[in-house]
C-alpha cells in the first residue's frame, strides 16, 4: 500500500461524496431553493479528486511507486469519476433558469457507458482468444475525455459561452469515433491472430 495507491484510494473515496452533494443541489433546485453551498461542495470535491489524479501518478513516478494494485486502481477511479459526473448530470437538473444548461440529454451517458462496456468485454474477448491484449490509446479518446470533462465543467460552472449541447455533442461525437477505432484495433489483433474467420464447428 504506497503513498501513490493511498492517494488513489482517497480519490475513489471522493466520489459518492461528489454523487451525494450533486444530487442534493440538483434536489434543491426542483424544490425551488437552490443551496449554492452544496454546489461549491461538488464542485471542490470533484476537482480535489481531479487534481488528485496527477499528483497520485507524479509520486508513483518521483519515488518509484508504481505497482501493480495501482495499475488497476487508477482506471477505476479516473473512469469512476467521469462517468458519476455524467451521470449524476444527466439524472439531476443544475440550472433553475436556464434547465437547458444544467443536465445532460440522456443518450450522453448511454453513449458514454456503451463505449467503456465494448471496449472492457472487448479487451476480455481479446485476453481469452488471444492470450494478450493491447490498447492503443488513441489521440481521439484523449480528445473525447478532455470534452467530457468540459462538458462537465459547462453544467457545473454554469457556463453560457456555448449552447451546452454544443459541447455534449462535441463529446459524444469523438466518444463514438473513438470506441470505433478501438472496435477496429481487436478486429484487427483477431486477425492477426487467426481467430476473426474462426468457425464454429
Amino acid at each position: 500500500m504506497t503513498t501513490a495507491n493511498k492517494i488513489t484510494i482517497a480519490r475513489i473515496l471522493l466520489i459518492p461524496a461528489f454523487v451525494t452533494m450533486a444530487l442534493y443541489y440538483g434536489q434543491s433546485i426542483e424544490d425551488g431553493d437552490p443551496q449554492e453551498w452544496q454546489r461549491f461542495a461538488a464542485i471542490l470535491i470533484f476537482l480535489t479528486a481531479a487534481v488528485s489524479d496527477g499528483l497520485d501518478g507524479y509520486v508513483a513516478r518521483r519515488f518509484n511507486q508504481r505497482s501493480s494494485l495501482g495499475v488497476i486502481l487508477d482506471p477505476i477511479a479516473d473512469k469512476g469519476l467521469l462517468l458519476s459526473g455524467i451521470i449524476t448530470l444527466s439524472i439531476s437538473n443544475w440550472s433553475q433558469n436556464a434547465p437547458q444548461y444544467g443536465k445532460f440529454p440522456v443518450w450522453f451517458p448511454v453513449l458514454v457507458i456503451t463505449r467503456d462496456t465494448v471496449i472492457v468485454v472487448g479487451s476480455a474477448v481479446l485476453h481469452f482468444l488471444n492470450g494478450k491484449v493491447t490498447v492503443r490509446t488513441s489521440w481521439t479518446g484523449k480528445v473525447a475525455t478532455v470534452l467530457q470533462m468540459a462538458a462537465i465543467a459547462w453544467v457545473m460552472l454554469q457556463i453560457t459561452l456555448l449552447p451546452l449541447l454544443y459541447v455534449v455533442a462535441a463529446a459524444g461525437l469523438f466518444t463514438f469515433i473513438s470506441g470505433f477505432i478501438y472496435v477496429m484495433d481487436g478486429v484487427r489483433q483477431l486477425h492477426a491472430h487467426g481467430h476473426a474467420n474462426a468457425k464454429v464447428s
